[in-house]
């Protein structure tokens, strides 16, 4: 069982500020214009009277007041009515609404006047449904007493009682029943606690009750609600732009190490080239080798054969022999230390494609981590990111795209991408914000107001139309409608 909302304030200056906000004049943020078709005026004005202002004025002057009102004197009573948030929902979704809005006009006119309730105007266009209502403050009756001070008692105490009839009789009594404008008797504090239970009486019925009696809780004024308001939108700018700067360094640092990243792989990949090319080349080392044993295994048996020859021969072919068997020791030599340095290269290559891929590894685990944070610390980061990628594939500029992100409207004119559609639409002067939905939330991009996604189907609905392609939707439902009539 939620409570009952009866919040009554004075108002002693203009009034024409607040009948701007309650008959949408002007538009708050707070107010969702495609509501605002839903709002009702509950109290009927008089003949040649247009808006509220000019109904407090006319009940003043039409009331029968003697006095002339003074600067500072309260004009109008603002009455604002409602219940809890889930309990109105609740109200409106059975449908009791009409007679909710009813009662309460009854209940206002039995308690203030019926002429005094000058006006009141149903809001259903913000979060929760209720009632602005005027009550002009003008009654009948005996003024109240006001409790005399404690030296006017001693004085009065010693005052000849023949004097105190005298000066009764000196002044002639007032109509008792003459109009008077007073808040102060419609505004005491023992009214203001008369209000709230008979006004809960009043409601129980729609299943509210009256707000706990001494409570510290008390009701925000619009000014405070709208101040509020802009602290907040000014404190989401700030974290929005703070933000982006992280989302930025972040973008810059996933660049940096994707850059680490792409020249690790091409190392890698180049020491794997080399480490191949160097393994071709001690397999062809290898085989030089091989091939060189085998000549000079036949070196050496020419050597031998040349020493049972005659003189002369003996004389060549030893000395052909010790020289072609010493080249072929050096070359042997020789390509044993390259195959050895060739070796050491290949060990090298190795450990360093092996730390390479580790380092690759750990700062791709790191890359993680740090996305991880931001996700968990600022969860609508990725939200944001993903609107402002989209935003510039369907043809935003990187600097209309930040501002979009950072809340700001932007106004745009030429052709946008839609990938859903594959075709690109014209928009001329168009106005795109992202806003979220608080409920839901979500962000939504909107153009004139318009989902995104929506203008995109209503724009290739006009295309197909225009070139004589009826959407299957659309037939179906007039084949629909058709077969109803």
């Amino acid at each position: 069982m939620g409570y009952v909302v009866f919040h009554l304030d004075k108002s002693p200056g203009n009034e024409s500020a607040m009948t701007d906000h309650i008959e949408r004049k002007v538009i708050h943020p707070n107010v969702d214009p495609d509501r605002i078709h839903l709002n009702k005026e509950l109290v009927e004005f008089p003949d040649g009277i247009k808006d509220r202002t000019e109904a407090i004025q006319h009940r003043l002057e039409t009331a029968g007041l003697k006095r002339q009102i003074g600067k500072n004197q309260v004009k109008v009573i603002r009455v604002m009515i409602s219940g809890s948030p889930e309990d109105m929902k609740r109200i409106e979704s059975e449908g009791k609404l009409d007679d909710w809005c009813r009662d309460n006009i009854h209940y206002l006119k039995n308690t203030f006047g019926e002429d005094n309730l000058v006006a009141a105007t149903l809001h259903m266009d913000e979060t929760t449904p209720h009632i602005h209502a005027s009550i002009v403050p003008i009654v009948r009756g005996e003024r109240r007493q006001k409790k005399p001070k404690k030296k006017q008692q001693e004085g009065n105490q010693t005052q000849n009682p023949n004097e105190e009839q005298k000066a009764k009789r000196a002044y002639k009594k007032k109509d008792p029943n003459r109009p008077r404008l007073c808040v102060d008797d419609v505004m005491a504090r023992e009214k203001l606690i008369e209000y709230q239970d008979t006004y809960a009486v009043a409601m129980a019925k729609y299943g509210l009750k009256r707000g706990i009696k001494g409570s510290d809780a008390r009701h925000i004024t619009l000014t405070e609600h709208y101040r509020n308001q802009t602290i907040e939108r000014n404190n989401l700018q700030i974290n929005i732009e703070q933000l982006l700067a992280v989302e930025e360094a972040k973008r810059q640092r996933i660049e940096e190490l994707k850059q680490k990243e792409q020249e690790a792989k091409l190392k890698s990949i180049q020491a794997e080239e080399q480490k191949q090319q160097k393994e071709s080349e001690l397999k062809k080392t290898e085989e030089s080798l091989n091939q060189v044993k085998g000549q000079l295994k036949t070196e050496e048996l020419k050597s031998k054969v040349a020493n049972v020859g005659s003189n002369i021969m003996d004389g060549i072919g030893s000395m052909i022999g010790i020289s072609k068997v010493k080249q072929l020791q050096q070359e042997i030599d020789d390509l044993k230390k390259e195959k050895k340095s060739q070796q050491q290269e290949i060990t090298i290559l190795n450990q360093t494609i092996t730390r390479e891929r580790k380092e690759n590894e750990q700062k791709t685990r790191e890359l993680k981590v740090e996305l991880n944070k931001i996700y968990d610390w600022l969860p609508e980061t990725k939200s944001l990111v993903n609107w402002g990628e989209y935003c510039k594939n369907i043809g935003f500029s990187d600097s209309q795209a930040k501002d979009l992100v950072n809340m700001r409207p932007i106004y745009f004119s030429g052709e946008l991408y839609s990938k859903e559609h594959s075709q690109r639409f014209k928009a001329h002067n168009s106005e795109f914000r992202l806003e979220k939905d608080i409920k839901r939330g979500i962000f939504s991009l909107l153009i004139n107001k318009i989902d995104i996604f929506d203008w995109f189907k209503q724009k290739h609905r006009e295309f197909l139309e225009a070139i004589g392609i009826r959407p299957k939707q659309r037939l179906e439902a007039e084949q629909s409608n058709s077969f109803r009539i």
